[in-house]
């Protein structure tokens, strides 16, 4: 009898899915006050991002330093603005900040990255001479020095080859070719070639790190012209959908245990997001005659699908994506609006999908304050077989963790093309 219940619920599911869907092809074109409300929120984030960037140091008295050297040399000091950090929500910002620029014809949000980013190499230094085996989490440009994982160099490796590419120097060369060597040559593997991580336990596959890995690889083989990073981001995108992906839902699993050969329990909006992110990323730079592109391009549409099924009412995405009763999460409703305004754009996908993308925005619009912050986003969430952990995880107003996407987002709606 139950098993009859849930089959009538899947089905219940998938129909109004399908419904929500071909719905899409009614979509109407974004109206003139729309575009000129989203270019005004995103202009309002961005201005109060260049502000708040202040790029100078503070200790725990309060008190600022243009540069480290200038303080105590047993002061604890961190950067004043979270902005100006070596961490990887960083990294989505600093790409989010830069194709603003470009479609604002704004400078000065194309410099703010380029500023991060020589930021953080005058500084380093001083930290890692200091490093004393704190907690990288907690340690200043920690994981600009080390590097062990993707979260370490894969988002912030991706933004440094988009300022590389208009401010070239060879300092910045020398990360990315660590980077590259790093990927391909030092980080965990499954016997399948599918990036894994040893902990918790080990070794455990987290759909983040399809993100963390492919934003970087496919930029490397765009920028290198070697075909190797296309093919290793390729055998992510491929491998992780064979760990991860649930087919009778459509989603991502947050995770997979190797040692148990079991996934996770957490259908978790951004981790969805940034395996979407990733997928894009990949496609938008693999030349049109790659072997593997119909592959990928199936991938990407099947999991445009599976989301699709999901979205609320108001256009917003839940915490966990098959539980209503967990909260409407902002940075995974960001990252699918983009990701389906971009699969139509690059015609990865037909244009009648583009509703989904345009309610999307509409929800993620209500999230953005008058003062260019946003609400609503997850604070960073590590893999867990408790589903009231994710549940639980806070939404501290303006978290990093989905500003980037949120600018990405809307100007990805901005370019959106309905034919």
């Amino acid at each position: 009898m139950m098993a009859k219940a849930r089959n009538r619920a899947s089905v219940t599911l998938q129909t109004r899915g399908l419904i929500f869907i071909c719905m899409g092809a009614l979509a109407l074109p974004m109206r003139a006050q729309d575009s000129t409300a989203t270019h005004a929120r995103l202009r309002l984030m961005a201005d109060a991002i260049v502000s708040d960037a202040t790029f100078r140091f503070i200790d725990r008295s309060g008190k600022t330093y243009a540069a480290p050297e200038k303080a105590r040399p047993d002061e604890q000091l961190r950067p004043e603005s979270p902005y100006n950090d070596w961490r990887y929500w960083n990294g989505v910002l600093n790409i989010a900040m830069i194709r603003l620029g470009e479609v604002f014809v704004e400078p000065a949000f194309i410099r703010y990255a380029q500023e991060n980013i020589a930021f953080s190499f005058d500084h380093y230094g001083f930290f890692e001479n200091r490093y004393d085996s704190t907690s990288k989490w907690e340690y200043p440009f920690a994981q600009r020095f080390i590097m062990e994982e993707l979260d370490d160099c894969g988002a912030m490796g991706a933004s440094l080859l988009e300022v590389n590419r208009r401010d070239p120097q060879d300092r910045y060369k020398n990360y990315i070719d660590q980077t590259a060597q790093f990927m391909l040559n030092k980080q965990h593997r499954l016997d399948d070639g599918t990036f894994v991580r040893p902990f918790p336990p080990k070794w455990t596959v987290w759909t983040d790190d399809l993100y963390m890995s492919v934003s970087f690889l496919s930029r490397m083989g765009e920028w290198s012209g070697d075909v190797r990073y296309f093919d290793d981001a390729a055998l992510q995108v491929i491998n992780f959908h064979k760990h991860l992906f649930d087919e009778t839902r459509g989603l991502m699993v947050h995770c997979w245990y190797a040692d148990v050969d079991r996934p996770g329990v957490a259908f978790w909006g951004r981790a969805n997001g940034w395996a979407l992110l990733a997928q894009v990323d990949l496609l938008d730079r693999l030349p049109s005659e790659y072997p593997e592109r119909d592959t990928l391009l199936h991938l990407l549409r099947k999991h445009i699908m599976g989301i699709a099924r999901y979205q609320g009412g108001d256009g917003l995405w839940h915490q966990l994506l098959d539980k209503t009763d967990s909260y409407l999460e902002t940075s995974c409703s960001a990252m699918f609006a983009y990701t389906v305004a971009r699969a139509v754009n690059k015609g990865y996908i037909e244009p009648r999908y583009a509703s989904i993308a345009l309610r999307g925005w509409e929800g993620v619009m209500s999230k953005i304050l008058s003062d260019g912050q946003v609400e609503g986003v997850c604070a960073g969430t590590g893999v867990s077989d408790d589903l009231v952990h994710y549940y639980r995880r806070p939404t501290p107003l303006n978290d990093i963790h989905g500003i980037g996407a949120v600018i990405l987002a809307g100007v990805e709606i901005l370019q959106l093309k309905l034919r």
